[in-house]
């Protein structure tokens, strides 16, 4: 028995080992006071060094929680990210017309949506015109009345076709950054980014430019450059002959044709080209197709610089809304005043062909 029990006494290594469980209950007694002097084992500083110049600090929180007496619970908060540690912003931020858009598709779908807008304008143009003989619509025929709401309907075929066109390719991409194609109402006036203020403010800025760029041609050239007057020649007899037309002229120039144009220009190419130059190239290319788009050599610089005030009072806002109110109050304005003009007795048609 006396030799059984000198096996079960430890022997003076397992005594060594054992020792430290001897100092839990003061471990226990004055656990705040262990805690509190050994700060530095809980909750070390880690650095990461990043290069030369910057250093990151690991924002890494350990939480020990009380559970029961003497256990502990460790966690690591995985959404704290590594910031830099100094308080400078990029000049992206501080400049927000530098700012690209996260677009998902390639130039091979920028192609080929800009190609097939192309041909659906074009096609439902053609279309059009087969139709209107077999409903009975004869052009000589036709009232002035007549002649505008035809207008007013083949604008708004060739809008819902070529935007439809747009939006079923690129919605394959969904779900993909909320200011792509973004129509919003809300926060008009908001001095960092309202849609209208802005509006205002880059409508005012094109038609100052504008307006130094035909006096400098008209130095260059010696004579002031001619406007736009074939389009405009051909609305001549519907400006100003009834509300009707007037009213479908407005509709078509000041809603359908900006919200067509700026989706195209502004919202799909323009944003679909900083994913490979800088925002402000992709507004001067933009520019450059808005303008060769209308077919007006004449009218080019100016269209250039509407162009341009578009792109970047888009860039600015992130808002679609911006270069389409622009779009639609220079469009409308100069319908509107042509229709004052032709009211009060002026021949529109000499005004226009003057230089």
């Amino acid at each position: 028995m006396a030799s059984n029990l000198l096996l079960l006494r430890p022997t003076p290594f397992a005594r060594a080992l054992l020792s430290p469980l001897a100092q839990l209950p003061s471990f226990r007694n004055n656990k705040s006071t262990f805690l509190s002097s050994n700060k530095s084992l809980i909750n070390p500083p880690l650095t990461l060094l990043n290069g030369p110049k910057d250093t990151l600090s690991l924002r890494s929180r350990f939480q020990f929680e009380r559970r029961r007496g003497t256990s502990f619970t460790c966690s690591y908060n995985a959404k704290e990210k590594l910031e830099p540690a100094s308080s400078e912003k990029s000049s992206d931020e501080e400049w927000p017309i530098f700012q690209r858009w996260d677009v998902p598709w390639g130039w091979q779908t920028c192609s080929l949506t800009m190609v097939a807008c192309g041909v659906g304008f074009l096609l439902t143009g053609l279309v059009e015109q087969s139709l209107l003989p077999y409903l009975g619509f004869q052009a000589a025929e036709a009232t002035l009345d007549e002649k505008a709401e035809v207008l007013l309907i083949g604008q708004l075929s060739v809008t819902a076709v070529v935007l439809g066109v747009i939006f079923g390719i690129t919605n394959t991409f969904r779900p993909f950054s909320d200011d792509l194609f973004r129509y919003d109402v809300r926060e008009p006036f908001k001095l960092q980014n309202g849609w209208l203020l802005w509006a205002g403010i880059g409508l005012i800025g094109a038609i100052i430019a504008i307006a130094l760029v035909g006096v400098v041609t008209a130095l260059l050239n010696g004579e002031a450059p001619q406007r736009e007057t074939d389009a405009l020649t051909r609305l001549l007899p519907l400006i100003g002959s009834s509300t009707t037309s007037t009213a479908s002229l407005v509709v078509i120039t000041g809603v359908l044709a900006p919200l067509l144009e700026e989706t195209i220009f502004r919202g799909f190419l323009m944003v679909t080209l900083t994913k490979w130059v800088p925002t402000p190239v992709a507004v001067v290319i933009s520019a450059a197709a808005f303008a060769l788009a209308h077919l007006t050599p004449s009218e080019f610089p100016q269209l250039f610089i509407l162009g341009a005030a578009l792109g970047f009072s888009y860039a600015h806002t992130r808002n679609l809304l911006t270069p389409i109110t622009i779009h639609a109050f220079w469009n409308s304005g100069v319908i509107l005043l042509l229709t004052v003009l032709q009211l009060q007795g002026y021949d529109i048609k000499e005004l226009l062909q003057a230089n």
